[in-house]
């Protein structure tokens, strides 16, 4: 009886195929004549699945086994089912053999995966490995199929054992082939441990078990049938499947290589092979029969004596180059090449040292060695060349290296002795092209694996290239000449073909190592490549970056140009790089933290680049508090450092980036405002507004060499007067001896550069409290309206918590003029810290902008104008001129009350002439402004909001009588009229 048709692709049942006419599928033999050919049906043990009674049923089982239904219930069978229908109908019906063991190969296939899964799962510590849940055990059923399998072989040797060896030699070795580059899968070179891998796994175990009883049976006959699938094997899968020779036992003669090699020469040349049939090796092996022996033999030994086998290769090449003695000196190159294409061993072990020994005067030898060919065969010899390159690992960078600095050397190379004849450089550049052309079909024809199908066909000089991308990157960014056009063209394929490691590697490195536009262009350009065909690209490649720069693998000068480079894309504009910069920029947000940790680097370079890609990065929408507050202060401390530096263009970064932030949201704004009005308070910040700095300590105030405790000292002092109870307080002024306790000097700085310290500070804080409108750092200070009223009370806030940290801000209430006397300490306190620090009033200024935030600094007000009231009435001077501080926080004071719509205009416009009258006339003054805040305390309640302007409007009619309080103003005109006769008219109400 025929066997069934042609066998299927390995792993796979093919339905067409098994629906094709079959001799015995239209009359059903009887199971008794079917038997006959292949020896008696095996036994069916207790456990044994039962045998069909009658045609009838062996015809169900045979409709079951093509289609995958069960012909009684109308289900789907499972794998385990369909399994066990194909072990019956082989017990019932041998001559359907090859297409059960056809389908068999898919249960074996399913097992081996399962088992690299459930492997991979337990190293992982994972319920499952790739996201695939582990599917049913097959165990049983590969039992059942080498007990079926055992049975046949033991009855009928001679049938069986030729097919059963075949097939579970061949699955074993494409199972071998097929899970080669598996995770967790050792590589071929570690024979022991992929030994340890593949008997541990219960189905290429059965296969071992099965192949070596069909090997047992016919050693004492004729075991060529055995030996001959092993070797055929051996060499379509080596080196995945040395593991199945080395386990067997099997190995080659001990016979030299030389000789192996010289025979294999001689077959060659018996019965030739055309130059163009080594791209196809099955055509070539037909010709000559020898070829695949000598390349099974010389795979095989190569483990354990590549030297030896290195050593003979380049012998022989070299000796070829030599005068021509015979034809198989002509014959060497090609027949090398025939090894080298069937051999990717041989290849690696050879390719290295074959490069290192093409020297100039080697190439020039081989090239009159193939200048009498016809071009014809020299095309097809380059051809076999590029095919040769592409399937080189070893030493793929060196080969790359050698072929370039061949076709086109590089300026900086000196090294004498490279000249080489125009036609080996021509030669070169055409391998070059061909090659970067090969790998682009390679590369682009691989397509995304579907399930089920094997793993695309791997580039083995791709594979290698993938360690050197950053020798590629640097290469290519030297812009020579064409060098640089086909080592940036690779990259791009090896950036697709290892996706997306090396596509994120080579970007990054592109963006790192780039110096001029044009160096980074290139990185633009490669990105536009590979973003048609790559997701997710840009998000990874900026994630490495990050880590790269916290882990500390880049040196500062590289994290400072890279960061320069990614600020300098976000600002490109147009096509082309625009599609980028719009895609990075909304990346980089995402990184806003980590980023932000780089302002407090070491490094002021690097925190400087820092702030420059913040500055011009988009912010994202919503950011987590606790990121937020560690930006914003990382951001305010840069600020404050880059303001001590004297940085203009730092200082432009960081006040953009302050800006920017604290547009994102009112948590922001609040944030960013918080830090950087308690920063500029901060008197290690003061003295660069003119403040007080940090007082000296008593060691380094008092004697050299003396240490005093002033915790000590201030027990002592405060244990001999008791005055508790009591509203005076007691100061430690200093230590007998030494004199009064140092007061802490303003710093030495210029008065333009403080000017130009507070413009910017406040230009910064205007914009942060307009919403982060971002203008030029050194554009004069606008007119306040636009100021966000809850922005401005966020300033006031901090100043009340900063100048006076006892007084909660819900004092607003006016007191009496008598409750100055409890509160003179606290008082003073503010005034010292106003008269110490310059900057108060302009934030108070700018407070006062946003009605009606100042109505929060009620405390403040209240201490300064006591202070100021009691200064007046004290003072003996003719005019307020004697006292100029205070005439200078007189006038403020007045002024920014009125700012704030605390004071009506005609009140608001006195501190206009108070330098031009006495103390005791201004400390009036004072006490009617007191009088009338005491009357009209400073509530928000007091405000309305004008929706038309968008602004906070008081109507002070609502206040009642405005003149009871302007009898003391009109009164001091009056006795000045000489002088403030023409300012009458601004005090009428």
């Amino acid at each position: 009886m025929p066997d069934v048709e042609q066998q299927a692709p390995a792993g796979h049942l093919q339905a067409d195929h098994l629906r094709a006419p079959l001799p015995w599928v239209g009359a059903v033999p009887s199971p008794r004549r079917s038997l006959e050919a292949y020896g008696d049906p095996p036994p069916a043990g207790p456990d044994s699945l039962s045998l069909p009674g009658s045609s009838q049923e062996l015809a169900q089982e045979i409709k079951a086994f093509l289609s995958g239904v069960d012909p009684v219930h109308g289900t789907k069978l499972t794998l385990k089912e369909h399994a066990r229908c194909a072990i019956l109908l082989l017990r019932s019906l041998p001559p359907a053999r090859h297409a059960v063991l056809e389908h068999l190969r898919a249960v074996f296939d399913e097992h081996v995966c399962t088992h690299l899964l459930e492997r991979e799962s337990g190293e992982a510590g994972l319920g499952a490995a790739a996201g695939r849940a582990p599917g049913p055990s097959l165990d049983d059923v590969v039992q059942e199929v080498q007990h079926v399998l055992s049975d046949f072989v033991r009855a009928n040797p001679k049938a069986w054992a030729p097919v059963v060896s075949a097939w579970s030699i061949d699955l074993m070795g494409q199972l071998s082939s097929k899970y080669a580059g598996r995770h967790g899968v050792p590589h071929a070179s570690s024979l022991n441990e992929l030994l340890q891998l593949w008997m541990s796994c219960k189905a290429t175990r059965t296969l071992m078990d099965i192949y070596t009883q069909c090997l047992s049976s016919m050693i004492s006959t004729c075991p060529d049938a055995c030996v001959d699938a092993l070797l055929d094997t051996s060499v379509q899968h080596s080196p995945h499947f040395d593991w199945v020779v080395a386990h067997i036992g099997s190995s080659f003669p001990n016979t030299i290589i030389s000789r192996v090699l010289s025979c294999g020469l001689k077959d060659f040349c018996v019965h030739g092979a055309a130059p163009v049939d080594l791209l196809f090796p099955t055509a070539a092996d037909k010709r000559v029969p020898k070829i695949a022996s000598v390349v099974g033999i010389l795979g095989h030994l190569a483990s354990r004596h590549s030297g030896s086998i290195k050593q003979e290769l380049l012998r022989m090449f070299h000796e070829s180059l030599g005068p021509m003695r015979d034809q198989h000196q002509k014959a060497t190159v090609p027949f090398l090449l025939q090894l080298a294409v069937m051999s990717p061993m041989l290849l690696g072990t050879i390719s290295s040292e074959l490069v290192d020994s093409l020297k100039p005067s080697v190439l020039n030898q081989l090239h009159q060695h193939f200048a009498s060919l016809p071009r014809e065969d020299l095309e097809n010899m380059v051809s076999i060349v590029v095919h040769l390159i592409c399937q080189t690992s070893a030493g793929a960078y060196r080969i790359l290296q050698f072929l370039v600095n061949t076709a086109m050397p590089a300026s900086v190379i000196t090294t004498p002795g490279l000249a080489v004849h125009d036609s080996v450089r021509e030669a070169c550049d055409r391998i070059i092209q061909l090659l970067l052309l090969n790998l682009q079909k390679l590369v682009y024809n691989r397509g995304a694996p579907s399930l089920g199908d094997a793993p695309p066909r791997p580039v083995p000089f791709l594979d290698e290239l993938k360690g050197h991308v950053r020798e590629l990157c640097v290469e290519t960014l030297r812009l020579e000449r064409k060098r640089f056009l086909w080592q940036h063209q690779l990259l791009g394929l090896l950036a697709v073909y290892c996706a997306p490691n090396c596509a994120t590697d080579a970007l990054f490195y592109l963006l790192t190592l780039a110096h001029s536009q044009e160096e980074l262009g290139l990185a633009t350009q490669l990105y536009a490549v590979l973003s048609s065909c790559m997701t997710d690209l840009l998000p990874a490649t900026v994630k490495k970056c990050v880590c790269q720069i916290h882990a500390g693998g880049l040196p500062e000068q590289h994290v400072v140009q890279l960061f320069h480079n990614l600020a300098l894309i976000v600002q490109w504009e147009g096509e082309g790089p625009a599609s980028m910069s719009t895609q990075l920029g909304a990346v980089l947000s995402h990184h806003l933290h980590d980023l932000g940790q780089l302002l407090l680097h070491r490094s002021p370079e690097v925190a400087e680049a820092a702030s420059l890609l913040l500055s011009v990065c988009p912010m994202p929408r919503a950011v987590r508090p606790a990121h937020l507050l560690v930006i914003v202060r990382s951001a305010v401390h840069q600020f404050f450092l880059v303001l001590r530096r004297q940085s203009p263009t730092s200082l432009s970064y960081s006040s953009r980036l302050l800006a920017r932030l604290s547009g994102t949201s009112p948590a922001a704004t609040k944030a960013v405002l918080q830090q950087l009005v308690e920063g500029a308070l901060h008197r290690g910040n003061a003295e660069l507004f003119g403040g007080l700095g940090e007082a000296p300590s008593g060691d380094e105030a008092g004697l050299e060499g003396a240490r005093v405790s002033l915790l000590d000292t201030n027990r002592r002092f405060t244990a001999a007067v008791n005055f508790s109870g009591s509203v005076w307080s007691v100061f430690h002024a200093g230590v007998i001896g030494r004199g009064l306790k140092p007061v802490a000097a303003a710093g030495g700085r210029a008065p333009e550069e403080l000017a130009h310290n507070a413009q910017s500070f406040l230009s910064l804080l205007l914009r942060c409290c307009r919403g982060g409108r971002y203008g030029p750092a050194e554009a004069p200070v606008p007119p306040a309206a636009g100021i966000s009223p809850e922005a401005a009370k966020a300033v006031a806030v901090v100043l009340v918590e900063s100048v006076c940290p006892d007084v909660t801000g819900s004092e607003l209430c006016w007191p009496p003029e008598e409750h100055t006397r409890s509160t003179v300490e606290r008082d003073l306190q503010i005034c010292r810290r106003f008269r110490d620090n310059p900057l108060l009033f302009p934030l108070l200024r700018l407070v006062a902008a946003g009605r009606p935030a100042l109505c929060y600094c009620s405390v403040l007000l209240r201490g300064l104008l006591a202070t100021l009231m009691a200064h007046w009435e004290a003072s003996r001077e003719s005019d307020t001129t004697g006292s100029p501080w205070h005439l200078q926080a007189s006038c403020a004071l007045v002024a920014c009350m009125a700012e704030g719509s605390l004071l009506p205009p005609v009140l608001g416009n006195m501190h206009e002439i108070f330098h031009q009258l006495a103390p005791f006339e201004v400390h009036l003054l004072l006490l009617s402004v007191w009088d009338y805040m005491r009357d009209n305390s400073p509530l928000p309640q007091k405000f309305t909001f004008q929706a038309d302007r968008g602004l906070f409007f008081r109507d002070f009619s609502r206040d009642g009588d405005v003149g009871k309080y302007l009898a003391v103003l009109h009164s001091v005109l009056h006795k000045n009229i000489d002088r403030l006769g023409l300012l009458a008219g601004r005090f009428r109400t």
